[in-house]
């Protein structure tokens, strides 16, 4: 039976229809997978005919069996069809699609969830004070407490860049505050077990330092010392394939040419600069340690753009293909 997988719309303001459309069409040949979109029904309806797709979209309250694209509208009303970008209501929108998806992985009704993109600063102002990321929204709506942002992606030759953040949507100035053992640690034993899950034949997981040239053995900073190599070196015990911390400047240019399968990196910027230099088009966003598959483009709303049919599904293609290949592999686990 093929997987059922769910794609929450994200803010209709943005070019999140626009790409989950455009990657469903393009995608549509790919397999028997069905998809269930988590959004609004008028909207998902009159863009789809704008864009010329013609994909057969069911309600999904109407769906037969052999339907595979399917539209589910969890909320009362639709939303006016001329919003303005960022508009609270859409922004409202998106967590109400977004926690249905969730809630229905929860239930088992859905193999996996892709999430559009969302736009931190207009859920905020819409009243949802504490928002800080589909990731946090996320593990938080699940119980989850031991969770991880992978990004992975790669470059017209095919070389993978996989990158798991220790910390994630943390201001610069208190990373080192926040950065801890025990979060490096799960960092790491999340790379590795993303490694299996991937089903690469090793698992060799490189932590960066936090300081530059990884802190030059304490003159240009401790944490080092103090918090990472600690980390490391618990981790090597239950991982042998795992080495660091390494001057970060370096280390990205080995993991690329194939030394290691992922790297930890202590900050956002630290390992999503890398990651976007050579994978911007086909970038993902996974969060590992979640009870259920959650992929996502790695890109924004880009409201600039929104409404003018010029956004590329690359990102969107490519977090859909990985949410498939995960949902296969835990259908049928090898042995």
């Amino acid at each position: 039976m093929a997987a059922c997988l769910g794609i929450s719309l994200g803010d209709v303001t943005g070019v999140g229809p626009e790409v989950t459309l455009k990657a469903l069409a393009a995608e549509a040949a790919a397999d028997d997978t069905r998809y269930v979109i988590i959004g609004d029904r008028a909207w998902v309806h009159r863009l789809n005919a704008q864009l010329g797709l013609h994909l057969p979209l069911v309600d999904e309250s109407e769906a037969a069996p052999g339907d595979r694209f399917l539209v589910s509208h969890p909320l009362p009303d639709s939303l006016p069809s001329d919003l303005p970008p960022g508009a609270p209501a859409a922004a409202r929108a998106t967590l109400a699609w977004l926690r249905s998806g969730a809630q229905r992985c929860l239930r088992g009704e859905l193999a996996g969830l892709v999430t559009a993109p969302v736009n931190k600063e207009a859920i905020i102002h819409s009243g949802e004070s504490n928002f800080v990321g589909q990731t946090e929204f996320l593990s938080q709506l699940a119980g989850a407490q031991r969770t991880a942002m992978m990004l992975l992606g790669h470059d017209d030759r095919g070389r993978w860049l996989r990158v798991v953040l220790a910390t994630i949507h943390v201001p610069l100035r208190l990373v080192a505050d926040r950065l801890t053992q025990a979060k490096i640690e799960l960092a790491i034993d999340l790379a590795v077990q993303s490694c299996h899950d991937l089903g690469l034949p090793r698992a060799r997981v490189a932590v960066c330092g936090l300081n530059p040239h990884a802190g030059e053995g304490g003159e240009l900073g401790t944490e080092e010392l103090t918090t990472i190599n600690p980390a490391v070196s618990a981790a090597q015990a239950r991982h042998p394939d795992v080495a660091g911390p390494f001057a970060a400047d370096a280390l990205f240019y080995r993991v690329f040419k194939g030394d290691f399968e992922v790297v930890v990196a202590m900050y956002h910027d630290q390992g999503l600069v890398p990651l976007k230099m050579i994978g911007f088009e086909s970038g993902v966003n996974w969060t590992l340690g979640l009870p259920f598959i959650r992929t996502s483009p790695d890109h924004g709303t880009a409201y600039d753009i929104a409404g003018r049919g010029l956004a590329s599904p690359s990102s969107m293609q490519a977090a859909m293909q990985l949410a498939r290949q995960l949902a296969r592999s835990r259908s049928h686990p090898v042995a």
